[in-house]
């Protein structure tokens, strides 16, 4: 009667209950162990091997996680956090998953008791809520305008990156980048898209000090006729096409067959009639420039070269999307719907320099750009590729400010406070999630102790002065000084962190941590479906033993 009923396939993995538990915050805990030491101004850096051989030198949690390979199920989507947060708010990958893996690691203690993960979870929410109420108390308005503020801020948050060395340099590049490509929604919302309108070349060569904040759009482009065509020129009008300037081609293989010479002339002429049709069209506007997405023929060249024009031609839609919004100008299908609003004249300079061996042109001085380029200059590729990591993230940070101009104190000092406050909660939930929300509240210590740790001071002590500090509420800006390892007022050591940073980090690891607490199975192994019959087919290799016995064919 009681013959093992086979459910599963045997070639299924299925592992569950506790096990699984314990698998998942084991490898929550190793990926946060491995960008622990990354966290704070005294942060080590990781290198990183990837699959081209190419090197990556970085402490950036969200970089370095990209680039490692891993196994575990669990682990990986710990790594999806860190991109969900770059991705959000740009800054404070480092930190949601410290505190994610600590969550975990605390509700460890409960699983063994056998709690039910539900009941965690839930009071995991709780805490949560508690948290942002508690941020939402601390967090002081700021004045966008007020450009000190904002810097001090900017500093602070990219202080704990390997650029913080060169001072307010990046900081600066990155409130000019964003403070140029902000646009104002109405009702006082202002929209920035980094991605889009912010362009950072990186050109090797020249010092840090040499990298700066363009007015208007660089590119990596000569003129078509070199020497032609003007390489410099003030207050150019600017046409920017993305249609060919050449003879259209036909769609598919077209045959024409000519009995006389002369239709051969005429087809020959057809060609440069519309070619040099085209060229008139545009240049009745008397453009000083002229930019194409397309190709150029060298007819069109020729005509705009006599007409003293500039040309450039296959540029990349995203740049030309960039000098559009820069100097003002609309970007033209059709040669023939060309309008006198469609130039744009709004830049005060055009020029191509030579930059190391390639050249580069410039939109330059343009009167309100709405783009920009930031331009790095350094000695290596490696230290380039940092850099520019660093300023995505300046950008990113004073970004928010823009959008959200609230502050929290930095330096642990927020964690602190959230931790403190919910431990005196704690006092007052009843029933059995009055544990795991304790736990939650101690939780939150991860960061400011992984701070102490990365200084090198005396962890406990440390940590118990804080907790004494905070315990009694004086003071919610206590936190640590990340490069001494002493314990400051974060007002006057002018440390902050963005609010929806430090909103955000809070939910994002509080939401995964519940999330990987609720898996109870893992059932590895599952195959994709094949077509029936379109099973895999094991080429047969012969060996020297088949050989004999093969039967011969009769003739």
């Amino acid at each position: 009667m009681n013959a093992p009923v086979l459910v599963l396939k045997d070639s299924l993995k299925r592992e569950s209950g506790t096990k699984v538990h314990h698998g998942n915050i084991q490898a929550s805990k190793v990926v946060a162990d491995v960008i622990r030491t990354t966290l704070g101004p005294r942060s080590m850096l990781k290198m990183l091997l990837d699959a081209g051989g190419g090197i990556i030198v970085t402490n950036d949690g969200n970089a370095i996680l990209r680039e490692l390979d891993v196994a575990h199920p669990a682990a990986k989507s710990m790594i999806e956090l860190s991109r969900t947060q770059d991705e959000e708010v740009g800054d404070g990958t480092t930190s949601v998953i410290v505190l994610a893996g600590e969550m975990l690691h605390v509700a460890e203690a409960f699983i063994e008791k056998s709690y039910h993960p539900t009941v965690i979870c839930r009071a995991y929410i709780k805490a949560l809520e508690d948290a942002i109420a508690v941020l939402d108390k601390i967090a002081m308005s700021i004045d966008v305008n007020d450009r000190a503020t904002v810097l001090g801020l900017v500093k602070s948050c990219i202080g704990t990156k390997f650029t913080s060395q060169f001072g307010d340099l990046i900081a600066d590049l990155a409130i000019d980048a964003t403070t140029i490509v902000g646009v104002d929604l109405g009702q006082g919302l202002r929209e920035v898209d980094i991605k889009k309108y912010i362009k950072v070349e990186k050109v090797p060569g020249g010092q840090l000090e040499d990298s700066k904040v363009l007015k208007g759009v660089m590119f990596n482009k000569d003129v078509v006729a070199p020497g032609k065509m003007k390489r410099k020129i003030v207050n150019p009008r600017i046409i920017l096409l993305d249609c060919p300037l050449e003879y259209k081609k036909g769609e598919n293989q077209t045959n024409a067959e000519l009995v006389r010479e002369e239709d051969w002339e005429v087809l020959l002429k057809l060609e440069e009639e519309y070619i040099e049709n085209i060229c008139v069209q545009i240049l009745k506007f008397k453009p000083d420039l002229v930019i194409t997405e397309k190709g150029l023929s060298d007819l069109a060249c020729h005509y705009f070269s006599k007409a003293g024009v500039s040309a450039i031609r296959r540029l990349r839609k995203t740049d030309n999307n960039r000098i559009a919004k820069a100097c003002g100008a609309v970007i033209v299908n059709r040669p023939d719907e060309l309008q006198e609003s469609d130039v744009g004249t709004g830049a005060g300079l055009f020029e191509v320099k030579k930059i190391g061996d390639d050249f580069f042109a410039f939109v330059v001085d343009c009167k309100e750009p709405k783009a920009c380029t930031v331009l790095l200059r350094g000695p290596s590729k490696d230290l380039l590729n940092e850099v520019e990591r660093n300023l995505q993230d300046a950008m990113s940070v004073s970004r928010n400010i823009i959008k959200n101009p609230k502050l929290v104190p930095g330096g642990g000092a927020t964690e602190l406070t959230v931790s403190a406050t919910l431990k005196q909660k704690s006092a007052t939930i009843e029933g059995i999630e009055k544990w795991p929300y304790e736990a939650a509240a101690i939780a939150f210590e991860a960061i400011p102790r992984t701070l102490a740790q990365n200084c090198g001071v005396n962890v406990i002590r440390t940590m118990t002065a804080l907790q004494g500090k905070h315990a009694n509420g004086e003071n919610a800006w206590t936190g640590i000084d990340g490069n001494t390892g002493a314990i400051a007022d974060m007002k006057e050591s002018k440390i902050w962190d963005a609010y929806n940073v430090k909103a955000q980090t809070f939910k994002t690891a509080i939401e995964a941590a519940c999330m990987l607490l609720r898996i109870d199975d893992i059932v590895s192994g599952i195959k994709k479906k094949q077509a029936p019959g379109a099973g895999p087919s094991k080429p047969t290799i012969e060996t020297e033993g088949d050989a004999d016995n093969e039967q011969i064919l009769p003739d």
